[in-house]
């Protein structure tokens, strides 16, 4: 039972076939309704590009490989406005922007999700500066990015920091990747509490570790090299594999009895 005290939803395993077909649904979608997909692939990149330019202009743009790799936490929470256009192409039903806040607007535990992975992005961001403290100096500040990268792949205390941050990067994104791989499109599909839709999604992964970790795997990769070309290539990937995830979902989460 969820704390709500309704019937907890019932979690399928699924199978690297799953997810390939999963992709492949998620690229028709995007497909058949591009301009919602760019819309929000070009949201999710834009915040990355002012991000990046506040760096620069803060004399912080070293912090920009870390970034870049963080980035891809926050992903599942932008690309809920496109499991909703998945949803409603699925039903026959009309697509909107305006139809697509409306409903995302009115999930008020979607809110508290956002909160989770907007709390472990900046967790992520935090313990990047205090290993750069630790390790590269207490003071430790680089003229450009370039200068950054020579430091941590020259030097025994610049690829300590890098091992580091790796391990503790890949912790936080699969913890963070079992608590939003379900929950988001599940509390956009329903009405569960976001500790309910937590746990779904942690029993999704349980079920599945070995399919479920290679979809993770793929997600942080393919978000990763979009974002090397100043964020650009996020404004198709983050469609494709938003309305993937979406399909996937659906794929986990067996449906409401009638």
């Amino acid at each position: 039972m969820s704390i709500s005290g309704k019937v907890d939803p019932v979690v399928r395993s699924v199978s690297a076939a799953d997810i390939a077909e999963a992709l492949g649904e998620g690229l028709r979608d995007f497909q058949a309704l591009p301009l919602y997909g760019l819309a929000f692939g070009a949201l999710y990149a834009a915040g990355g590009i002012i991000i990046i330019l506040s760096l620069t202009a803060f004399g912080l743009v070293y912090l920009a490989y870390p970034l870049a790799a963080g980035f891809a936490l926050v992903g599942p929470f932008v690309a809920i406005g496109l499991y909703d256009v998945s949803r409603r192409r699925e039903r026959g039903e009309p697509v909107s922007f305006g139809a697509i806040w409306t409903t995302v607007r009115s999930r008020s535990e979607i809110g508290w999700m956002a909160f989770v992975t907007l709390f472990v992005f900046v967790i992520w961001m935090y313990q990047v500066r205090l290993l750069i403290a630790l390790l590269l100096g207490l003071n430790a500040s680089f003229a450009s990015l370039h200068e950054f990268i020579t430091v941590v792949l020259t030097t025994n205390e610049g690829l300590l920091f890098l091992a580091i941050g790796n391990a503790v990067g890949a912790a936080l994104s699969l913890i963070l990747f079992s608590l939003t791989v379900v929950s988001f499109p599940l509390l956009l599909d329903r009405e569960v509490d976001f500790v309910t839709a937590m746990v779904t999604s942690v029993r999704a992964v349980v079920a599945s570790p070995l399919p479920m970790i290679g979809w993770a795997a793929v997600i942080v990769m393919l978000l990763i090299v979009s974002a090397l070309p100043y964020f650009l290539g996020l404004v198709v990937t983050l469609p494709v594999l938003g309305h993937a995830t979406w399909h996937l979902y659906r794929r986990i989460v067996a449906p409401v009895p009638a």
